[in-house]
C-alpha cells in the first residue's frame, strides 16, 4: 500500500508549555531563556511579531521586553520533556509507525488516499492532542519527508490552511516550492545553500530540477538524495529506532563561578550521571570518559584556564560508579586551584552496543550491577532526574544553572502540581 509521509509539529512548543497551565496567558507575547537565562530561545507569535529575534541575549532585550510587557521564563526542561512524551505517546497510541524527530517534532507513516481526507485526518489529530496534552500542533503531509517539512511551514505561516497542509498530488507545487528559499529546504545547511546559490539556485524549485552529477559531486550523496525527495521519491524512510550516538557529551555552565574541588566535583559527578544514564538507555557501554573544565573565555579580565583529559576504561563499562572513578581521576589532574571555572563537562566516547562488549576472562560478569543501574534508572524515569543519586553529586548543588524566572514543574513534582479550588 502507498503511504504518505505526515510531520506533526508543536507550535512554538516551549511557550506553549508555559501557557498550558496560565491560561490568563492567551495572545500575550512569551518569550523562553536558554541555560543561565542567556538568550531567548522559544518565542510566541505575538513576540515574534514585536520583532524579537531568536537567539537574542537577554540582556540586550530587556528593556524591549519589560516596555511591551512580555512574560519571560526560564527554561523548565522537565516541564517539556514531560508534555513532549505525552503528545508522543497519543500518537503511538493512534499510528503504528512513528518516528519521534525532536523534542517537538514526529514523523508519521499514514496510508495514501486520493482527495482531502489526509488532511481531514490531520485534523482529527490535532484535535485529539488539543483535547488530551492541551499543546497546538501544525501538521504537513507529504510523499518524502522532506516535501512533509515544507508542508508543514506553509501549515504554521498561512491561517487559512487550519494548522495542516498537504503536498501530495498538489497542482500548486511548483509555485510553492519557488517560494522557499534553498535554505528553508530541511537539510541543506548554510554551506550546502552558499554553494547552490553560487550556481544560480535559489529556491526549492530549482533545487528539485537541478542537476543530479553536479548535486552529487558537490553536495555528496546527501544532496542528491534532497533533490529526489523534493521530485516526490522517497529516499528516508521512517526510522522507529534511530542510531545509538557514538559520543554523549553532558555540560553546562554554573550559574555562579565555582573555585573549589568540592563543589567542581559535585557538578562533574552529576554530569557524568546523566551521561552514563543516557548511555544505558540506549544499550550501550564506554571505552573513554573526557573530562573538561573551563574559566569565562569572554571576560579578558579573568585569569583564564581552560583544560580537558580523556582516561581509557579497563573494559567498555555502563556502570556509574566505574565512571565515576575514572572522572574524578581526571578532575584531579586538571583542576587548579585560584581559577573562577565557569563551565564543566563530560563526555563518553568509544560507545559500543552492551551486549557486543568484549569480555575480560578473569573478571566475571556481575549481573547485580546491571540490576542495581536498571532499579536507579526505572526511579529516576519514575519520579523525576536525581530522585537517586550518588550521594558525592551532593544535595543542595548552589552551582547549578541560574533560572530564576522558571515556572513550577506542573507534571513531575508533587509540591508543584496546580491546585483547583472549587466553589462551596
Amino acid at each position: 500500500m502507498k503511504k504518505v509521509f505526515a510531520l506533526v509539529d508543536c507550535n512554538n512548543f516551549y511557550a506553549s508549555c508555559e501557557r498550558l497551565f496560565r491560561p490568563e496567558l492567551r495572545d500575550q507575547p512569551i518569550v523562553v531563556l536558554s541555560n543561565n537565562d542567556g538568550c531567548v530561545i522559544a518565542r510566541s507569535n505575538e513576540a515574534k511579531a514585536l520583532g524579537i529575534s531568536m537567539g537574542a541575549p537577554y540582556f540586550k532585550t530587556k528593556d524591549l521586553l519589560a516596555r511591551h510587557n512580555v512574560h519571560v521564563f526560564s527554561s523548565n526542561y522537565a516541564l517539556y520533556g514531560d508534555l513532549s512524551q505525552r503528545v508522543m505517546t497519543i500518537l503511538q497510541q493512534m499510528e503504528p509507525e512513528v518516528q519521534i524527530y525532536s523534542i517537538d517534532e514526529a514523523f508519521v507513516s499514514l496510508p495514501y488516499t486520493p482527495g482531502n481526507s489526509q488532511t481531514g485526518y490531520a485534523s482529527y489529530l490535532q484535535e485529539k492532542i488539543w483535547q488530551c496534552v492541551g499543546i497546538p500542533v501544525s501538521i504537513g503531509i507529504g510523499p518524502t519527508k522532506t516535501l512533509a517539512k515544507l508542508a508543514a511551514k506553509i501549515a504554521k505561516r498561512d491561517p487559512l490552511c487550519g494548522g495542516a497542509f498537504d503536498l501530495t498530488d498538489n497542482p500548486w507545487l511548483d509555485q510553492l516550492l519557488a517560494a522557499f528559499g534553498v535554505q528553508d529546504v530541511w537539510g541543506i545547511g548554510r554551506q550546502a545553500a552558499r554553494k547552490l546559490r553560487g550556481r544560480g539556485i535559489m529556491t526549492a524549485w530549482d533545487l528539485r530540477d537541478a542537476d543530479d552529477a553536479w548535486l552529487r559531486k558537490r553536495l555528496t550523496v546527501t544532496g542528491l538524495r534532497t533533490a529526489l525527495e523534493l521530485r516526490g521519491i522517497s529516499c528516508q524512510p521512517l526510522d522507529n529506532a534511530p542510531p545509538a550516538r557514538k559520543s554523549i557529551i553532558s555540560s553546562k555552565s554554573f550559574g555562579r563561578p565555582i573555585s573549589t574541588l568540592s563543589d567542581m566535583k559535585e557538578a562533574v559527578v552529576t554530569y557524568l550521571s546523566t551521561a552514563a544514564e543516557k548511555l544505558r538507555k540506549q544499550g550501550s557501554a564506554a571505552e573513554a570518559i573526557q573530562v573538561f573544565i573551563s574559566t569565562n573565555t569572554f571576560n579578558p579580565r579573568q585569569a583564564q584556564h581552560v583544560q580537558g583529559m580523556t582516561a581509557s576504561l579497563p573494559g567498555p563499562s555502563a556502570y556509574t560508579p566505574h565512571l565515576l572513578k575514572a572522572a574524578l581521576h581526571c578532575l584531579d589532574s586538571i583542576f587548579r586551584p585560584g581559577y573562577q571555572y565557569k563551565k564543566a563537562g563530560v563526555m563518553l566516547a568509544g560507545i559500543v552496543p552492551a551486549h557486543q562488549q568484549q569480555m575480560n576472562m578473569f573478571a566475571p560478569l556481575d549481573t547485580e550491577r546491571h540490576d542495581l543501574m536498571r532499579a536507579v534508572d526505572r526511579t529516576n524515569q519514575k519520579w523525576g532526574r536525581q530522585t537517586l543519586q550518588v550521594a558525592t553529586a551532593g544535595f543542595a548543588k548552589p552551582w547549578q544553572m541560574a533560572q530564576s524566572r522558571k515556572s513550577p514543574a506542573y507534571t513531575t513534582n508533587w509540591s508543584e502540581l496546580p491546585v483547583v479550588n472549587t466553589c462551596p
